[in-house]
């Protein structure tokens, strides 16, 4: 598990100056399938380096593309939920660049998915038409035009908590874009989850923690493991089948 330095491919394209990523590797002898993860709003931390681990051994070689490379989620959190609103700009040109990085190196097989979690979830959904082989959305917010954002989407798993108040409704108004635009998908709202239920710990400030748990805002071990087997299936007929 090591730190990648992406900032040379980045700048050239338009993206971070100082891009880095968080590489989870496989154990054994590649090539392996790739996925780059898009972390949360509070950025790449322990939490989300440990989800990065558990894709790596579930044999997928994972490159967590950390966004706020260029001075920390205090600078760079406003400029990236606006990249985020407008589906353009310096966060998607990383997403991509971390991409590239994986379909480029020897130990890739060269089928690239991504995932994404809360803020990095919508990252994912909006990546989907963008060159993935699959796409998982974990809680991530639906854009604006949803139909549009969506044509050409490569095919999508998505996992949403029937308690999560920031999102209601999320999981069937994906659901029914999705079928619409006749795009492969499997959508699916757990009732007893809310918010980052698939984190295996409580992120963001602690003097926050109180609001984010009335707001449903919280790890579910209930849920998490089906969500989990969700996305290694998904991943698994997609990447590396």
């Amino acid at each position: 598990m090591v730190t990648i330095d992406l900032s040379g491919q980045s700048k050239a394209a338009g993206g971070s100056v100082s891009l880095k990523g968080y590489l989870a590797e496989p154990p054994g002898e590649g090539p392996f399938p790739g996925v780059v993860m898009i972390h949360e709003a509070f950025g790449l931390d322990d939490v989300m380096r440990r989800q990065a681990d558990r894709l790596a051994t579930a044999g997928y070689l994972t490159l967590a593309v950390d966004l706020y490379s260029d001075g920390g989620a205090r600078r760079c959190l406003v400029a990236t939920m606006r990249s985020l609103l407008s589906g353009e700009g310096r966060a998607f040109t990383d997403v991509a660049t971390a991409k590239e990085w994986l379909r480029n190196d020897d130990r890739c097989t060269g089928k690239v998915g991504v995932i994404g979690f809360c803020m990095g979830g919508a990252f994912a959904l909006l990546a989907a038409n963008d060159g993935f082989d699959a796409a998982a959305v974990n809680y991530g917010q639906l854009p604006r035009d949803l139909h549009d954002a969506l044509q050409g989407a490569c095919p999508v798993v998505a996992n949403y908590g029937g308690k999560d108040r920031t999102l209601p409704g999320a999981a069937a108004k994906l659901d029914q874009a999705l079928n619409s635009l006749g795009i492969e998908h499997d959508v699916k709202e757990f009732p007893t989850a809310g918010h980052a239920f698939m984190n295996d710990a409580p992120v963001g400030p602690k003097l926050l923690r109180p609001l984010t748990r009335v707001m449903g805002i919280k790890p579910d071990p209930a849920s998490a493991p089906e969500a989990w087997r969700r996305i290694e299936e998904h991943f698994a007929k997609h990447l590396a089948g």
